[in-house]
Protein backbone atom coordinates (compact mmCIF):
# COMPACT_ATOMS: atom_id res chain seq x y z
CA UNK A 1 0.00 0.00 0.00
CA UNK A 2 1.33 3.39 -1.01
CA UNK A 3 -0.15 6.76 -0.58
CA UNK A 4 -0.40 10.40 -2.14
CA UNK A 5 -1.20 13.70 -0.84
CA UNK A 6 -1.35 16.86 -2.99
CA UNK A 7 -1.15 19.60 -0.36
CA UNK A 8 -2.19 22.26 -4.09
CA UNK A 9 -5.05 19.87 -4.97
CA UNK A 10 -6.04 18.89 -1.56
CA UNK A 11 -6.42 15.57 -2.54
CA UNK A 12 -5.39 12.13 -0.92
CA UNK A 13 -4.67 9.05 -3.16
CA UNK A 14 -4.38 5.83 -1.45
CA UNK A 15 -3.09 2.72 -3.50
CA UNK A 16 -3.59 -0.69 -2.70
CA UNK A 17 -2.39 -2.77 -5.50
CA UNK A 18 -0.45 -1.46 -8.74
CA UNK A 19 -2.50 -3.39 -11.15
CA UNK A 20 -3.59 -0.49 -14.08
CA UNK A 21 -7.00 0.72 -13.10
CA UNK A 22 -10.00 0.11 -15.37
CA UNK A 23 -12.69 1.52 -14.04
CA UNK A 24 -13.77 4.24 -11.77
CA UNK A 25 -17.14 5.01 -9.42
CA UNK A 26 -17.89 7.88 -6.90
CA UNK A 27 -18.92 6.63 -4.49
CA UNK A 28 -20.02 9.81 -2.75
CA UNK A 29 -19.30 13.40 -4.19
CA UNK A 30 -15.29 13.71 -3.38
CA UNK A 31 -14.89 10.40 -3.07
CA UNK A 32 -13.38 8.14 -5.75
CA UNK A 33 -12.89 4.11 -6.15
CA UNK A 34 -10.40 3.03 -9.15
CA UNK A 35 -11.13 -0.69 -9.73
CA UNK A 36 -8.95 -3.10 -11.86
CA UNK A 37 -10.67 -5.41 -15.00
CA UNK A 38 -11.68 -8.03 -12.30
CA UNK A 39 -13.39 -5.29 -10.21
CA UNK A 40 -11.01 -5.60 -7.20
CA UNK A 41 -10.28 -2.26 -5.25
CA UNK A 42 -6.99 -0.61 -6.11
CA UNK A 43 -7.27 2.83 -5.05
CA UNK A 44 -9.11 5.45 -3.41
CA UNK A 45 -8.91 9.20 -3.86
CA UNK A 46 -10.39 12.07 -1.32
CA UNK A 47 -10.77 14.99 -2.78
CA UNK A 48 -10.73 18.09 -0.67
CA UNK A 49 -9.26 16.13 2.23
CA UNK A 50 -8.48 19.20 4.58
CA UNK A 51 -12.60 19.25 5.02
CA UNK A 52 -12.82 15.82 5.31
CA UNK A 53 -9.26 14.37 7.67
CA UNK A 54 -8.82 15.71 11.06
CA UNK A 55 -6.46 18.44 10.96
CA UNK A 56 -3.69 15.52 12.70
CA UNK A 57 -4.11 13.26 9.79
CA UNK A 58 -3.82 16.00 7.46
CA UNK A 59 0.09 17.59 9.08
CA UNK A 60 0.89 13.69 8.96
CA UNK A 61 0.20 13.28 5.20
CA UNK A 62 2.16 16.78 4.68
CA UNK A 63 4.79 15.29 6.49
CA UNK A 64 4.63 12.09 4.30
CA UNK A 65 3.79 10.17 7.10
CA UNK A 66 1.09 7.70 7.19
CA UNK A 67 -1.02 8.45 9.88
CA UNK A 68 -1.90 5.38 11.33
CA UNK A 69 -0.95 3.45 14.73
CA UNK A 70 -1.18 -0.03 15.23
CA UNK A 71 -1.34 -1.73 19.11
CA UNK A 72 -0.14 -4.83 19.37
Amino acid sequence: MRFHYDDKKDALYIRFDESVYKESDEVEEGIVFDYNSKKKLVGIEILDASRRLTSSVCASLKRNELPISVRA
